[in-house]
C-alpha cells in the first residue's frame, strides 16, 4: 500500500507526466506574471507610487493579482493530491480520468479565487483605513505585531493541526473523500481546497505585513507551505513558523529592534 504522504516521484512514474508538465507550467507562468508585476513597480521612482482610486475596474485587477499569487504558491504544494487523483482515476478506467483531473485541480483552484476575492476587499479596506503604504505592505507598527502574533497563534490552533494533516495525507483524502464522476472530481477539488485555505490562510495574512508584492515575502511564504504539507514532521514545522511569527510580534508591538521588518 501507499504511504499516506505518497512521494511524488512514485506518482511521476505512474504515468502521470503529462499531468505533473501542466501543473509546473501553470505554476512558472503564474511566478513570471509576478516577477513581471514585482518589476513594474521596482521600476517606479518614489513619487510615482500614489494610492490608486479604487474603481471596479481595479478591483477586478487586484483579484486577478491575488487570484494569479495563489496559483504560483499553491499549486506546488497541491501537486502529489492532483497526481493522486490522476493515478487512483487512471488505474479505476474511470470515464473521462483527465478531465476530472482538470477539474480536481479546477475546483481546488476555484477556492482560492474566492480567498482571492476575500484578500482584495480586505487589502481595500486597509487601504481606507490608513495601515498599508503605497507599496501594499504595513505601515503601521501596531498592525503588523497583531496580525503576526494572531498568524503565530493560529500555526497552534486544532483547526489549523485538522486542516493540515489532511493536506499532508493525499492517500487519505482520496481514501475518505472519493466522489464518482465529472462533478464529484470538482466537489473533491472543492473540499480540498477548503482544506487548504483552512491550513494556510492566516500565512497568506503575511503578505500584509511582508508586502503583498514583495517576491522575496512571497517565495518565504509558499516555501512554508510547501514544507509544512510535504516534509516530515511538517506539523511540528507549523508550530515553530507559529512561535517565530509570535516572537517578532511581539517584538514589532513593544518597538524593538525589529522595527524596520515592517
Amino acid at each position: 500500500m501507499a504511504d499516506r504522504n505518497t512521494p511524488l516521484s512514485g506518482l511521476i512514474a505512474s504515468g502521470s507526466l503529462v499531468t505533473l508538465i501542466g501543473l509546473l507550467v501553470m505554476a512558472s507562468l503564474s511566478w513570471l506574471y509576478l516577477f513581471g508585476l514585482a518589476s513594474d513597480m521596482a521600476a517606479m521612482s518614489p513619487g510615482m507610487m500614489a494610492f490608486k482610486h479604487w474603481t471596479p475596474e481595479y478591483f477586478v485587477l487586484m483579484v486577478v493579482m491575488w487570484g494569479v499569487m495563489m496559483v504560483a504558491m499553491m499549486t506546488p504544494s497541491a501537486a502529489p493530491m492532483v497526481l493522486l487523483y490522476r493515478q487512483v482515476a487512471r488505474k479505476n478506467h474511470l470515464a473521462g480520468a483527465m478531465l476530472g483531473t482538470a477539474l480536481f485541480a479546477g475546483g481546488y483552484l476555484f477556492v482560492w479565487m474566492l480567498f482571492s476575492i476575500l484578500a482584495t476587499a480586505l487589502q481595500w479596506l486597509l487601504e481606507e483605513w490608513a495601515l498599508l503604504s503605497p507599496q501594499m505592505r504595513s505601515q503601521n507598527q501596531v498592525f503588523s505585531g497583531v496580525v503576526l502574533i494572531a498568524a503565530g497563534v493560529y500555526q497552534f490552533t486544532a483547526l489549523k493541526q485538522a486542516c493540515l494533516r489532511r493536506c499532508r495525507g493525499p492517500l487519505v483524502f482520496i481514501t475518505r473523500y472519493w466522489r464518482s464522476g465529472l462533478w464529484g472530481a470538482f466537489e473533491m477539488g472543492i473540499r480540498h481546497g477548503a482544506y487548504c485555505v483552512g491550513c494556510c490562510a492566516a500565512l497568506m495574512a503575511l503578505l500584509f505585513v511582508g508586502g503583498v508584492m514583495d517576491l522575496s515575502v512571497i517565495a518565504a511564504i509558499a516555501g512554508v507551505v510547501l514544507l509544512e504539507k510535504l516534509m516530515p514532521g511538517g506539523d511540528w514545522l507549523a508550530r515553530g513558523i507559529g512561535a517565530l511569527a509570535i516572537a517578532l510580534g511581539v517584538i514589532l508591538m513593544v518597538g524593538g529592534p525589529f522595527t524596520a521588518f515592517r
